[in-house]
């Protein structure tokens, strides 16, 4: 029989490469203080790259957890069961420190190399770095009651994974998680239902609903409930001191468009026990510094799965022919493709000065007002950018077997977590009508840029204006916080990025030069100079 199955012009396998091979991170990563972690940075890149992490995501993501309410005896037992291959990954992140660690370091720059380490951890699997985030973001909450925290504190950012239901303080190493929002409420948190009654021995004893617990095996929670004094935070172990369980149960695992590997869960307070952190009411304000921590994670998470779906696009075209010449030379899909590299790298650069900005008090009221423009634009560019990226693939690109299906599931996920696009665009209003120092430190930062592009200056003189008419505002939120974003991006480019990178930004997203989708970047921009920011080998 004649052999008819000769396989041509199919694109070889994007693995064994160093995730970290990124210039817009590594960029960052050493002008923000942290190029002391580079050499770690690249060793998680490698292994995020290899035949053995992509697989560990792959698998991970394929066999997603399973609840178990009771045993086979019919106690009621409320775990999850994860796949191995997810509590692999789980262990590289914590020992290489992408949890609270940072939190109890001295070293300048723990933040912005630990923010490095998530942009290229997160590649292998984006659905555990939930509960990694959710950890680090819980350190300096829990610093409202220093009793706890002194305790806690030390084993959330120690770096050992050590899973299983025990005691808290008998473990080498805690994992925490967040419980806010209620079916009748979801953003609106200040319609939670659950109450706290005081127990009379320092603990409260909390009864209620919660609609998404996520990443439910964690060892603790951060959690808001209706207390005497008002709606406050209250810190809920799964395992009490004395080695019973705590009170919380199962009700089930959501079952999500993609973040698959993590589990997300409906549970239920029935007198669970919990310990106040902050003040009675004031709940809010105690675990809003959890959710701003948690909203830098979904900036990282969106800017990673651009860098990641961009790679892949290019790494296609480079090796695919049709119509006599290889994609990326075809001017098309070269403009295509230099678009959706200019979006990753201001998406990646803006993540790294944020990270930056986290530790620094003197840049806090910047960082208020920045990270949250910067939420809301960055997050829901992912989903369009990555959908772009998958059409660069053709129908390869639509099959599970390319990967990119898994990434575009994903991306919308970032935009919704910590605040959809209209909590995140309010927020921005917030902020600067309670911090209103949050805008002179915005435009401080513009300013760094000023006269180096002429299309930049004339956006900046543009935001200023809108910021100026006081009318409607919450109607046009999305679209001061959209301006903000692009301006915020565009003058770090041009201080930052290579010209063509920073040429094809302000011209396309500042200068007006620019279509509706993706691929409609000026004729004047230099793609070939700019999708090579993009290639591995």
């Amino acid at each position: 029989m004649p052999d008819t199955h000769e396989v041509l012009n199919q694109v070889p396998p994007l693995v064994g490469y160093d995730v970290a091979g990124d210039a817009a991170l590594l960029e960052g990563l050493r002008r923000e203080g942290g190029g002391w972690a580079e050499d770690e940075v690249h060793e998680l890149g490698r292994l995020a790259g290899s035949a053995q992490g992509q697989e560990w995501g792959r698998v991970a993501n394929e066999n997603p957890p399973v609840l178990h309410t009771h045993d086979r005896y019919g106690h009621r037992v409320d775990e999850v069961e994860y796949h191995p291959y997810y509590h692999e990954l789980m262990k590289v992140a914590v020992e290489h420190g992408l949890h609270a660690a940072p939190w109890v370091s001295d070293r300048a720059g723990a933040h912005v190399a630990r923010a490095a380490k998530v942009l290229v951890w997160n590649q292998a699997e984006g659905g555990h770095v939930c509960p990694i985030s959710m950890t680090y973001a819980a350190v300096p909450t829990l610093r409202h009651n220093p009793e706890l925290a002194a305790v806690y504190e030390p084993l959330l950012a120690a770096p050992v994974y050590d899973y299983g239901l025990r005691v808290p303080t008998t473990k080498r190493g805690l994992i925490a998680g967040m419980s806010m929002t209620e079916k009748q409420g979801g953003s609106d948190v200040r319609a939670n239902t659950t109450t706290a009654q005081p127990a009379g021995d320092g603990t409260y004893v909390l009864t209620g609903h919660k609609w998404f617990t996520s990443a439910p095996m964690s060892d603790m929670f951060l959690t808001l409930a209706q207390a005497p004094g008002g709606l406050s935070c209250f810190m809920l172990p799964r395992v009490l001191p004395d080695g019973s369980r705590n009170r919380i149960f199962f009700q089930r695992l959501k079952d999500k468009l993609g973040n698959k590997s993590n589990a997300s869960s409906e549970i239920e307070y029935d007198g669970a026990v919990g310990w106040l952190v902050g003040e009675e009411g004031r709940g809010v304000p105690t675990i809003i510094e959890m959710v701003n921590n948690t909203r830098l994670d979904c900036v990282l998470g969106s800017a990673s799965l651009m860098r990641q779906a961009v790679v892949q696009a290019v790494h296609h075209a480079r090796h695919r022919s049709a119509f006599g010449a290889k994609l990326v030379d075809q001017p098309a899909m070269a403009n295509v493709l230099a678009d959706l590299v200019v979006e990753s790298e201001a998406a990646t650069t803006v993540a790294m000065r944020l990270a930056g900005a986290t530790a620094d008090p003197d840049q806090q009221a910047f960082r208020r007002l920045a990270l949250a423009v910067t939420k809301y634009w960055v997050c829901k560019r992912g989903a369009a950018h990555t959908a772009e990226a998958l059409e660069c693939l053709g129908g390869n690109g639509y099959v599970e077997d390319s990967g990119m299906p898994r990434l575009y599931r994903e991306a919308p996920l970032l935009s919704i977590w910590e605040g959809s696009g209209n909590v995140a665009a309010l927020d921005s209003l917030r902020a600067m009508g309670k911090q209103p120092e949050s805008v002179e430190a915005f435009f401080a930062e513009l300013d760094l840029a000023a006269g180096a592009d002429a299309r930049l200056d004339d956006a900046i003189a543009r935001v200023r204006k809108e910021l100026s008419d006081l009318e409607d505002l919450q109607y046009r939120a999305r679209r001061l916080a959209e301006m903000m974003a692009l301006v915020l991006q565009g003058s770090l480019l041009v201080r930052f990025a290579p010209k063509a990178v920073a040429d094809a930004f302000c011209a396309s997203r500042l200068g007006g030069d620019w279509g509706v989708a993706f691929g409609t970047l000026p004729t004047a921009v230099d793609t070939r100079a700019v999708i090579e920011r993009a290639f591995v080998s």
